[in-house]
Parts: structure tokens; C-alpha cells; sequence
């Protein structure tokens, strides 16, 4: 497993991604395809930097020291984390914060128990892997939705306030600096008579779906499925089922899954658009959530084989998960923007904020390529 200093040039081979779930949050991962493109070369890496070389020694390296600990720990944070959230319950509407941040830690172990049965599941009983991958993808999906719009429709207001505000830009020179002011402030009233509307349109829409979310979320965490998934995941913090023949197995039974978790992710990385693609291009996103799904794989895979999460990658990570946001905010100014019969000035509105989303959008991609930590190529050839 790859350090940031580790420089490369050329780009890895890569299997193919198993095309079944891998866990969900607010942007739903529950699908990790094939890569967008297939590297060519080879990934040459300097002998002895490797996992086994910067965390635990090859030999212990065995799913009963490493992984079944890990999986064992995360169940146990689910479970407490689902006691916690019985304990809090209350509608977010009504303060309900403590309840808010139990689920938001009951989501973060099922994607990492979710995740690490993706990708060490040849070292596991591959039924029973898959079918808790699959349950819980589906609760980690349910429960991120309510959060999701929520964050949505605070992250469209605060840009409709912005785009419409009083705030104009400097300009060069008294005659410079009225002519733009008087544009501007032109630009900024035909924005203002549809804003407010366009506001309330997105409110109305966006905080139906949250409601109809947080019901969707209370009856998942009350229905026979969950309690099933709960058992599961109960059973899973004092028993981990391992796969026959992998009791004593070493450094390969993880370095190997491990490797091919971050070839995936640096083949995705390496056939992204380049920085000078056309924008407004919403055909390039699928591209950027698969590597940002690949990306999180990465990222649990590291924290099993090496102990620890992977500090390099924290801020890539979170410029695609502003990357996320800013498609999803933007797909709903347009999905508004199609209502019937609504005003031309809110139309208006809703495009300006459609565009300015697709800005955000480029401006996370941008972040990304200047924190990514590896030397691999960001375009593809």
C-alpha cells in the first residue's frame, strides 16, 4: 500500500471492481462498479514500502490479528452507536442532535463493516459477506437521506443569499468601478425578484423529501429487516466468519485485496477528465463519484491493514465529498427549475443557481487534483 511520497508516473493495472454495494451515506454508495477506463503500464513500487513495511510486521498480517479485530470493533460501534440514537430519538426538527450524531456514527461502522467485506471478502465466508454487505447498504442509504436534504436545501439557500446579496465587486478607476456597480446591481435585482421564490420553491420541495425521509428512516430502524441486520451485526461483534482454509493464512490474505482496493482507485484517479475538459459537462460525473467511492474503499482497506486511517488522503477525500454536494445542489436547481408553470424570474434564479453549483463542482475538482498525495496522473491519455 502506497505512500504519498512514493512517486509513479505511469498508470497501474487494475481487475476489475466487483460491481455489488459497498455501503451507502448521503450520496448512497451502494454500487461500486468497474473503473471508468483500464490503466495501461505498470505500478512500480519500491521494494519494502509496501503495508507490511510501514504497519504490522508480514507475519501478523492474518485475518484473526487484523481483520476479524477491526470487524469486531466496528460492529461494536455500531451497536453502541444504535443504542445511543434509542436513547436520543427525536425528530431533527425538534433538536433532536444527539440523536442526529448516533446515526451519523451508525452509518460511518456499517460503510466501514460494509466496505471491509467488500474488500477482504475472500477472506471471509462470502455468503454471509455479501448478504450483510447488501443489508447494510440498504440501512446506511435509508438513514442518509433525511441528513442529505437537509444539507442540500442550507447549501442552495446560503448560495441564493449570496448570489442575490448587496455585495459588489471591486473594479479599477471611479468610471470602471460605476459602470460595473451599475451592471451589477442590474444583475443582482433580476436575480433578487426571483431568489426569494426560488427559495421557497427548493424549501417546499427539498423538506418534503426530508420528511418523507426521516418517516422512511424511523420505519427501517422499526421494521423486522432492521432488527435482522442488528442481530447480524450483533453476532459479527463476537464471531467473525472466516473463509475455509484462511485460519493462519498471512501477509497475503489482506496485502493482496489491499492492493488491488488501491490499483482501482488509482486507475479511476489516473482516467479522470483533464483539468481543461469542457465544464458543465454533467456526463463527467459519474467518473468523480466512482473515484470517490473507490477512494473510501482505499481508505477502510488502509485503516485495516495498516491500523490507522491514511491522514494524506483526508483532504482529497473531503474535496469529493464537496464535489458530491455541489452535483446533487445543482441537480436540484435544475430539477426546480423544470416545475410547471412557475414565473420566468424564479427560472431565471434557479439557473443562476444551477450554474453556480456547476462552478462549486469544478472549483472541488480543482482541490482534489492539488491535494491528491500520489505522482499517478490525473488524466487519462
Amino acid at each position: 500500500m502506497r505512500r504519498p511520497d512514493q512517486q509513479t508516473t505511469t498508470r497501474p493495472t487494475t481487475d476489475p471492481a466487483p460491481g455489488t454495494g459497498t455501503g451507502a451515506d448521503a450520496d448512497a454508495d451502494a454500487t461500486v462498479g468497474a473503473p471508468p477506463g483500464k490503466a495501461e503500464g505498470q505500478d512500480h513500487r519500491p521494494a519494502g514500502t509496501g503495508p507490511a513495511a510501514e504497519g504490522h510486521p508480514a507475519g501478523d498480517l492474518t485475518t484473526e490479528a487484523v481483520l476479524a479485530p477491526y470487524l469486531r470493533g466496528q460492529a461494536a460501534d455500531f451497536l453502541r452507536s444504535l443504542r445511543l440514537h434509542h436513547e436520543h430519538s427525536a425528530p431533527a426538527e425538534s433538536g433532536g442532535h444527539d440523536a442526529a450524531a448516533a446515526t451519523r456514527a451508525l452509518r460511518r461502522a456499517a460503510r466501514r463493516i460494509s466496505g471491509s467485506l467488500h474488500t477482504f471478502r475472500a477472506a471471509l465466508d462470502p455468503h454471509w459477506a455479501d448478504q450483510l454487505r447488501s443489508e447494510l447498504a440498504w440501512l446506511s442509504g435509508v438513514l442518509a437521506r433525511e441528513h442529505a436534504y437537509a444539507g442540500r436545501l442550507t447549501r442552495l439557500v446560503e448560495a441564493l443569499h449570496q448570489l442575490s446579496g448587496p455585495a459588489l465587486p471591486a473594479a479599477r478607476g471611479a468610471r470602471a468601478a460605476g459602470e460595473a456597480a451599475a451592471s451589477d446591481a442590474q444583475g443582482r435585482a433580476a436575480l433578487g425578484v426571483g431568489a426569494a421564490r426560488a427559495g421557497a420553491l427548493l424549501e417546499r420541495r427539498l423538506t418534503l423529501a426530508r420528511t418523507r425521509s426521516h418517516s422512511a428512516a424511523l420505519q427501517a430502524l422499526g421494521s423486522s429487516r432492521f432488527h435482522a441486520v442488528a442481530d447480524a451485526v450483533a453476532l459479527l461483534a463476537s464471531d467473525v466468519p472466516l473463509a475455509p482454509g484462511t485460519t493462519g493464512r498471512t501477509a497475503e490474505a489482506l496485502l493482496e485485496p489491499a492492493e488491488r482496493a488501491e490499483q482501482r482507485l488509482l486507475a479511476a484517479v489516473a482516467a479522470l477528465p483533464p483539468a481543461d475538459s469542457e465544464p458543465y459537462n454533467e456526463a463527467q460525473d459519474a467518473a468523480w463519484h466512482q473515484a470517490r467511492l473507490l477512494l473510501r474503499l482505499h481508505r477502510y482497506a488502509h485503516e485495516v491493514v495498516l491500523g490507522a486511517a491514511a491522514p494524506s488522503l483526508a483532504s482529497c477525500g473531503h474535496a469529493l465529498d464537496l464535489h458530491r454536494d455541489a452535483v446533487e445542489a445543482a441537480a436540484a436547481a435544475a430539477a426546480a427549475a423544470r416545475t410547471p408553470r412557475i414565473a420566468p424570474a424564479t427560472a431565471y434564479a434557479l439557473g443562476v443557481l444551477h450554474a453556480d453549483q456547476r462552478h462549486e463542482v469544478e472549483a472541488a475538482r480543482a482541490v482534489f487534483r492539488e491535494t491528491w498525495p500520489y505522482a499517478t496522473a490525473l488524466t487519462a491519455p
